[in-house]
């Protein structure tokens, strides 16, 4: 299965374009955002639990990268409200669940083979944001080639004020961005390619945004095959 599978291009998904399909266990649907590959796949999805749903205990070969957005998404004897961002490196594994219900940002089989840290990070508390010129931001993982963080941006703000180089990948997680005339509400995606100039602004509210960098020229020309 191929969805937005070639990196060399730009890609993006409004609310209004969500089609929320069922996954092979009950109670639990995705969007699929991009995808290289069948069930077992490099994928990037919202997922939906629905109150007292579950996935069996399964393994992650190329690691898990999750972002809760609604409800309490639990693993084994954890929970994890709203805010929660998870990393969980290659080869781990676990019983995801809810038992209320909730929404959430997943990346499959995207992690470098020497990341082994699990990383749990409450961006609700105030203490993991700073100031970073203009902008307050939440860093959450850096490494040599990927840079992921949640960013306020003030109304009005571009996103970018230079080329990006390494591609981009972002998630609206409150308020809005405008480009031109398009406008990305809550829950809106966009994987921008390697080396484009973008002129995307926070709207009259400013916006909250997940912000991924520089990983996108690691993964063009990624085959089904290598999955």
């Amino acid at each position: 299965m191929l969805i937005n599978a070639d990196f060399s291009q730009r890609a993006s998904l409004t609310p209004e374009a969500h089609q929320w399909i069922k996954s092979p266990q009950n109670g639990v649907e995705r969007v699929m955002l991009d995808r290289v590959g069948a069930e077992k796949a490099r994928a990037t999805s919202l997922v939906r639990y629905a109150p007292n749903s579950y996935f069996p205990h399964h393994l992650h070969p190329g690691g898990e990268e999750i972002l809760v957005l609604s409800g309490t998404f639990s693993a084994d004897d954890t929970h994890y409200p709203a805010g929660w961002y998870l990393r969980n490196p290659p080869s781990s594994g676990h019983k995801p669940y809810s038992d209320e219900g909730a929404v959430i940002f997943v990346k499959l089989r995207q992690m470098s083979s020497d990341e082994t840290q699990h990383v749990a990070i409450n961006t609700y508390d105030d203490a993991n944001w700073q100031q970073q010129g203009s902008r307050t931001v939440c860093p959450l993982f850096s490494d040599g080639v990927e840079h992921v963080s949640l960013q306020r941006i003030d109304a009005g703000e571009l996103l970018c004020t230079e080329t990006v180089h390494g591609g981009a990948e972002i998630l609206v997680v409150a308020g809005e961005l405008i480009e031109g005339g398009q406008l990305y509400q809550q829950d809106s995606w966009i994987r921008l390619p390697i080396d484009i100039n973008v002129q995307i602004k926070a709207g009259v509210e400013g916006a909250t945004i997940y912000l991924k960098t520089g990983h996108v020229n690691h993964v063009i020309g990624l085959e089904v095959e290598e999955i």
